[in-house]
């Protein structure tokens, strides 16, 4: 068989069991699994720290999933290929199974787990997130670290050179609520509560670690003297900042910010600032994350999404539909067009602190999101508003708001970040924790660079010489590993990076033959596997550098060989190959077809988008054919 009747075939197969799937309002719903337990554990201590005795039915089958995780040696890992195991998901596991009630600590898993957690440094060695959950439970002391930022913060003008809006909003959703609950010393104990005592282990922060955040609580005290009679008075504004910051960020379903772990944080903060367990912003809260439930189909597992992805699946899904040749009168392109219509953004969020000029206009990755619009889910949705604009005011008009909000969100540098504008890390220096430069901050990134630009280029007349997409090659250029490849923030990761740029440089005119598109074609083609595929560790963007999985994942198969098609003019040898691995991925299902491609906190969640191995298998096959097919 010809390697185009081969893709013809999958391609037929795919965009029929693809809209045999499409829910009655347009959407798509897929599954967003996180690769680490912490959803689920958070959600049985969430449930016991309330009280909620009616949850019992659900704490058992989330017990259950976790327990289905555990490793043979006791851990719980991020991904599967985690050496040995992931101290923070063990801790989080160990914790959650005792605290439901169901597991003993001297069952033998736990035993297991137990000397884990120390022989890898106990309880203090943990990553952020879980030390604040361990204090909120009264497992630990409040870190020293996080003692020293003062809830004054929430005082600090926005116009100061050091205030809260340094942070990106996903981690100001977070980290409010955790400095209300460190600056009142909030901890929720009661006789149900779990003791780790044992597992503790000193934490000895260095000097040098505390130093930066002694400077940052010195300044930002000195600054917020002067808006305040006294310090009681300036305390006491700073937390009513603080509380109304969370009150004013509730979406309709009455998450903070749409996110399942920042709503734990909320309703920790609510506590600590006097709310009963059974207010109704907790109650609504609570529901809300509950509806994040998702049904496993293979094993019939459920566990909790952090955040549902499903504009960002109709959106990625609809456009590769009609790239792959369903017409865009079809009823499936229509219902997912109108779907995605009623769910741009009309409101004012955070992103207009340092972009005040835009009018809102783009789109969120959740179904609820109303507030948190991003550059990806924007340029998702506006590829499939586009040609449903040729004929219909309704989406011309839209599509303008979306093109005009995603041009005005271009950093200054050239690149563009994820959710907002130039929200530079000068102050990293100052900040001591892992990662905080992807976690705290949201530089421009070449994954988002890249999708943005493709945009611009497949779907605008913009000026292929204009100063925004001249100021955008630069920045790819200028961040070009020196193998070629590019590093991916959102996707696993110099694969996904790589992807991006190439096919957003292609897009906007840069020839194949340039240095930056041969080199990065020239690495893609190093790293393919024996199979035809392509795959990417997790610890990719731990150790900053790739890594390669030494399999073959749907996903990045399909970013790698969407590239290579993107810059040859005929199909390359490599090409072929790696259409008939993907095609053969696309057939089976274990464990390649579930690791996590998706990028969220380096070295400790990572996600499995359910969506994937339709989404870019469609788009890359599609292009095969577009571009071979004659």
């Amino acid at each position: 068989m010809k390697t185009i009747d081969h893709v013809n075939a999958s391609l037929n197969e795919l965009i029929r069991e693809i809209l045999g799937k499409q829910s009655n309002d347009g959407s798509w719903n897929f599954c967003f699994e996180g690769s680490s337990i912490m959803t689920d554990a958070y959600m049985i201590i969430l449930i016991k720290t309330l009280n909620r005795t009616g949850e019992e039915q659900l704490v058992k089958r989330l017990v259950k999933r976790i327990l289905s995780k555990q490793t043979s040696n006791g851990s719980w890992k991020a991904f599967k290929d985690e050496n040995e195991g992931n101290l923070s998901a063990t801790i989080e596991g160990y914790f959650s199974l005792l605290y439901s009630g169901y597991v003993t600590k001297d069952a033998d898993l736990m035993q297991k787990a137990e000397r884990f957690i120390q022989n890898h440094g106990g309880l203090a060695k943990s990553d952020w997130l879980t030390k604040m959950m361990l204090a909120l439970n009264g497992q630990i002391k409040w870190p020293a670290i996080v003692k020293s930022i003062p809830i004054e913060i929430m005082a600090v003008p926005k116009w100061a050179p050091v205030n809260i809006y340094h942070l990106v909003g996903y981690a100001r959703a977070h980290w409010i609520p955790i400095i209300i609950c460190s600056n009142l010393d909030a901890s929720f104990v009661h006789s149900q509560t779990p003791n780790m005592f044992h597992l503790q282990s000193r934490e000895t922060p260095e000097d040098r670690l505390l130093d930066g955040l002694n400077i940052l609580s010195h300044y930002i005290k000195n600054t917020v003297k002067k808006l305040a009679a006294s310090p009681v008075d300036l305390r006491r504004k700073a937390l009513i900042n603080a509380e109304n910051y969370i009150l004013d960020r509730i979406e309709d379903n009455g998450t903070l910010y749409s996110y399942f772990s920042a709503s734990f944080f909320m309703i920790y903060s609510l506590m600590a600032l006097g709310y009963e367990k059974d207010h109704p912003i907790i109650e609504n809260a609570f529901l809300g994350m509950k509806s994040y439930l998702c049904r496993n189909l293979s094993d019939d597992s459920v566990f909790l999404q952090n955040s549902p992805s499903t504009v960002w699946d109709t959106a990625l899904l609809t456009g590769a539909l009609i790239n792959a040749g369903v017409p865009i009168h079809n009823d499936a392109v229509t219902k997912a067009g109108k779907y995605l219509l009623s769910r741009q953004h009309d409101k004012y969020g955070d992103w207009a602190v340092k972009n005040p000029d835009a009018p809102p206009g783009g789109w969120g990755f959740s179904d609820i999101n109303t507030i948190v619009p991003d550059i990806d889910d924007t340029a998702a949705a506006l590829r499939v508003i586009t040609p449903l604009a040729q004929s219909d005011e309704r989406y011309k008009e839209s599509w303008n708001k979306g093109v005009q909000w995603l041009l005005s969100m271009q950093n200054d540098d050239g690149g563009w970040s994820a959710f907002e504008k130039n929200t530079d890390n000068y102050l990293l220096s100052l900040i001591p924790f892992r990662y905080e430069d992807r976690v705290l901050f949201d530089p421009s990134t070449a994954d988002l660079t890249g999708r943005a630009m493709y945009f611009l280029g497949e779907c605008t007349t913009i000026a292929k010489d204009s100063n925004t997409i001249a100021e955008a090659i630069k920045w790819l250029e200028h961040h070009q590993q020196n193998d070629g490849s590019w590093y991916g923030r959102w996707g696993n990761c110099y694969i996904y990076g790589t992807w991006a740029a190439v096919t957003g440089l292609k897009a906007v005119g840069v020839p194949s033959p340039h240095s930056m598109i041969r080199n990065a074609v020239n690495w893609l083609n190093s790293i393919q596997n024996s199979d035809g595929g392509w795959g990417e560790s997790c610890s990719s963007d731990i150790q900053e550098k790739y890594v390669p999985l030494h399999h073959s994942t749907p996903s990045q198969t399909a970013w790698a060989l969407d590239a290579l098609i993107a810059s040859s003019e005929t199909p390359t040898p490599q090409i072929e190959k790696g259409v008939h691995a993907l095609t053969a991925l696309m057939e089976t299902s274990d464990w390649r077809t579930e690791y996590p491609t998706g990028g969220a906190i380096p070295g400790g969640y990572y996600i499995n988008y359910h969506s994937y191995k339709y989404i870019w298998p469609l788009q890359a096959l599609g292009n095969y054919r577009k571009k071979y097919g004659s």
